[in-house]
């Protein structure tokens, strides 16, 4: 069974553990190096109660998380967030994924946001089949906007108004 809960400093670890592996094996993030533990804890630090930042745990262990973030520091923007989700690799496909969205978007209109986006490199056929399920819409891409694993990489956008 899982667990959705908020984050505490002491899931850093494991937080870490499940970015820097998509950091070293996926566009999924553009970082190019393996973050450090402080690195990650100013990160963790920038969440707050309008800005959430959550864990599946499952068998006593953290599976994933997901956190709302700000879609852009200028004031006009301050009703959208950007959502982002990371799954450790051995609880992909058991629905983790789909669990802290739920509970992401679930937040998200109880704080009254009114659009939740999400950036998704292009061929991360996993998150946008997770994301539409949830109706969110393509709405732009952009061509070649980072360079990761000896290749350029696209980012499309995708939108849920809430």
């Amino acid at each position: 069974m899982v667990t959705i809960r908020e984050a505490r400093i002491e899931d850093l670890p494991a937080l870490l553990a499940i970015y820097n592996r998509a950091v070293e094996t996926t566009t999924a993030t553009f970082d190019l190096e393996v973050q450090t533990y402080e690195q990650r804890e100013v990160w963790f630090h920038k969440y707050d109660d309008q800005h959430p930042l959550i864990v599946a745990e499952q068998e006593g262990q953290i599976a994933g998380y997901g956190c709302l973030s700000k879609f852009r520091d200028k004031e006009a923007y301050r009703n959208s967030v950007e959502n982002s989700v990371y799954i450790d690799e051995r609880f992909q496909r058991q629905g983790i994924g789909k669990a802290l969205l739920e509970d992401l978007l679930q937040r998200a209109r109880q704080l009254g946001y009114h659009t939740v986006i999400a950036g998704i490199t292009a061929g991360n056929d996993g998150s946008v089949k997770l994301h539409q399920a949830f109706g969110f819409e393509l709405c732009g891409r952009f061509r070649q906007v980072g360079y990761k694993f000896d290749a350029w990489q696209d980012v499309e956008f995708y939108q849920l108004m809430l």
